[in-house]
C-alpha cells in the first residue's frame, strides 16, 4: 500500500485516527489540469474544539516521555520522508502546481526538519541563575502545551513541517490547519508520516478548513501558541485575535524583497539569480524577489537580458510536461497579479516581457521604467513579476531597498563582499544573502522577517524553536523551609 493511498483518507481528516468532519468534504483538484485528485474532510469549529481538547489530554503523557523516545519518532519520520519522497513529490507537483525540482526540495527539507527536531529533543532546556538566597535557582523551558499551526498553499509541506516537527520534539501536541487548496501535500502527508513513524495518537491533529476553523483554532483555550504563515493581512487578524486571548502568535507574513545589483556584479550570473528569485514557483514565495534595484550603468542591459530570459522560460502543467513555471494557484490570485501588472503599465511602466496569461498559466513578466509608486513595485505581487528600478549610488540603493514596509529577505550582488555587507547593515531585513538572490531557507537557520513581514525569527534553528514552542519557568530549590518573621 502506498503512503497516500486514498482508501486511507478519502473524505476524512486526521484526529485520533481518520475521521469524518462536521464541515463535509471538499474535492482536491490540480490547478494546472483541474483534474480531480481526491476528496478530503473539512473541519468546522466544533471539530477544532474537540481536537484541541484531545490534544491537551494527550500532551501531558508526551511531555513526560523521555527525550530519547521523542527523538526516535522524529528520526523515523525523517527516514519516511526520504523513503516516500517520490510519492509525496508527485502530490506537491499535482496539487500545488510545483515543478519537480521545487517539490523535491520540499521533501528533502521535510526530512531535514525532522532530523533537526530529533536533535532538538535533547537540547539543553535551561540555565542556573545566581541567587542572593541559599538556594538553587533555575530557569527551565517547559513545553507550551498545544501548538496551533496554520500553514499556506505555496510551500505546503515545508511551511507546515517546520513548526510541526520541532513542536512535537519539544513535548507539545499539535493541531495543524493546512490550506484547503493543498490539504493533502501540506496536511494529510504529515499525518500519514507520523502515523507510520509511531507517534502516539492524539498528539497530532490535521484539520483542513476555512477561515472559521482557523479562528476557532486561535481562540481555543487549550492552544497556547499559534504558529501562522500567510499574508500580512491575515496575519494581522491572527495576531489581534491571539492578543485578545493572551497567547503568543509567531507570524511569518508577506514580503516585497529587494535584490540589489551593484555595478561590479558578474552580469550574467546576476541576471540568472534575478530570474530565479522572481520566477521560482510562479513567484508564489514569501521571499520572492519583488524589486530589482540595479545600478544605473547596467540597468537597461539588465532589463533586456532578464526579459530575454523570461521569454525563453516555459510555462505549463508540471505533471505532464518539462516546464519552468507551473500554474498560479487559482483564478483569484491570477487576477490580482494581472491587475497589478496592468495598473503598473497604465501608470507608465514598460512591459519588457510577459504580462499575459492562458488560464492559470501566467507568463514570467519584466517591468521597466518603474518608480517607487508603481503598483507592482510598491506592493507584494505574489506572482512571476520582476519590476526593475535603477539607482545611482549606495545611499540611494539603501534608501530604496529600505523604503518598503516589509523586511523579510534581501539579496545583494557584488564582487566586493565587504561593501555589500556594509550596505546590508543599512537595510532592515530578517534575512540577508550576499551574492545570492532572496529565496533561501535551511532547517538549521533562523527564519523570519521584520516590519510587515512578521514577528522576527521564530522558525528554524535550536534557539528560535526553543523560544517559539516552550515557556520559561523559574524554579528554586532549598534544603529547608525559610523561617519568616511572622
Amino acid at each position: 500500500m502506498n503512503l497516500l493511498d486514498p482508501d486511507i483518507w478519502h473524505g476524512t481528516f486526521y484526529s485520533y485516527g481518520w475521521v469524518k468532519g462536521n464541515g463535509g468534504t471538499t474535492t482536491v483538484r490540480s490547478p494546472a489540469s483541474r483534474e480531480e485528485l481526491g476528496e478530503v474532510g473539512v473541519a468546522d469549529p466544533s471539530d477544532v474544539t474537540r481536537a484541541c481538547a484531545r490534544a491537551a489530554a494527550a500532551q501531558r503523557a508526551w511531555a513526560a516521555t523521555s527525550y530519547t523516545k521523542r527523538a526516535a519518532v522524529l528520526r523515523r519520520a525523517g527516514a519516511l520522508w526520504e523513503q516516500h519522497a517520490a510519492e509525496v513529490s508527485g502530490w506537491i507537483v499535482r496539487e500545488a502546481g510545483s515543478i519537480p525540482l521545487k517539490a523535491g526540495v520540499e521533501t528533502a527539507t521535510a526530512a531535514q526538519e525532522c532530523y533537526e527536531a530529533a536533535a532538538l529533543a535533547s537540547h539543553p532546556l535551561g540555565e542556573i541563575i545566581p541567587s542572593a538566597q541559599p538556594r538553587l535557582s533555575l530557569a527551565r523551558r517547559l513545553p507550551a502545551g498545544v501548538v496551533g499551526v496554520i500553514a499556506p498553499f505555496n510551500f505546503p509541506l515545508v511551511l507546515a513541517i517546520r513548526s510541526v516537527a520541532p513542536a512535537l520534539a519539544l513535548g507539545n501536541a499539535v493541531v495543524l490547519k493546512p490550506d484547503l487548496r493543498t490539504a493533502v501535500s501540506g496536511g494529510l502527508t504529515i499525518a500519514r508520516i507520523f502515523e507510520e513513524a509511531g507517534l502516539p495518537e492524539g498528539l497530532l491533529h490535521v484539520l483542513p478548513g476555512g477561515v472559521e476553523a482557523g479562528e476557532a483554532l486561535v481562540a481555543d483555550p487549550h492552544v497556547r501558541v499559534v504558529s501562522f504563515t500567510g499574508s500580512t493581512a491575515a496575519g494581522r487578524k491572527v495576531g489581534e485575535a491571539a492578543a485578545r486571548h493572551l497567547k503568543r502568535a509567531h507570524l511569518e507574513l508577506g514580503g516585497n524583497s529587494a535584490l540589489v545589483v551593484l555595478d561590479d556584479a558578474d552580469f550574467d550570473l546576476a541576471v540568472s539569480a534575478g530570474a530565479w528569485g522572481s520566477f521560482l514557483h510562479q513567484g508564489q514565495v514569501c521571499m520572492t524577489t519583488g524589486r530589482h534595484l540595479v545600478h544605473a550603468s547596467i540597468a537597461e542591459r539588465y532589463v533586456e537580458a532578464l526579459a530575454a530570459k523570461a521569454d525563453r522560460l516555459t510555462v505549463g502543467d508540471p505533471a505532464r510536461d518539462k516546464v519552468t513555471l507551473g500554474p498560479i494557484i487559482d483564478e483569484g490570485q491570477r487576477d490580482k497579479i494581472h491587475s497589478l501588472v496592468t495598473a503598473s503599465v497604465d501608470a507608465g511602466a514598460r512591459l519588457a516581457a510577459g504580462g499575459r496569461y492562458d488560464g492559470l498559466f501566467y507568463r514570467p513578466t519584466v517591468l521597466a521604467d518603474v518608480t517607487p509608486e508603481t503598483p507592482a513595485y510598491a506592493q507584494e505581487v505574489f506572482g512571476p513579476v520582476a519590476p526593475v528600478l535603477s539607482f545611482t549610488d549606495l545611499d540611494q540603493a539603501a534608501a530604496l531597498a529600505g523604503s518598503s514596509e516589509y523586511g523579510l529577505s534581501l539579496g545583494i550582488l557584488s564582487r566586493d563582499v565587504m561593501k555589500a555587507m556594509a550596505l546590508a547593515e543599512r537595510i532592515p531585513s530578517g534575512i540577508v544573502h550576499i551574492n545570492d538572490q532572496t529565496i533561501g531557507d535551511e532547517a538549521v537557520a533562523p527564519f523570519g522577517g521584520v516590519g510587515s513581514s512578521g514577528t522576527g525569527s521564530r522558525f528554524g534553528g535550536a534557539t528560535a524553536n526553543v523560544e517559539a514552542f516552550t515557556e520559561t519557568q523559574w524554579l528554586t530549590v532549598q534544603g529547608g523551609i525559610t523561617r519568616y518573621p511572622f
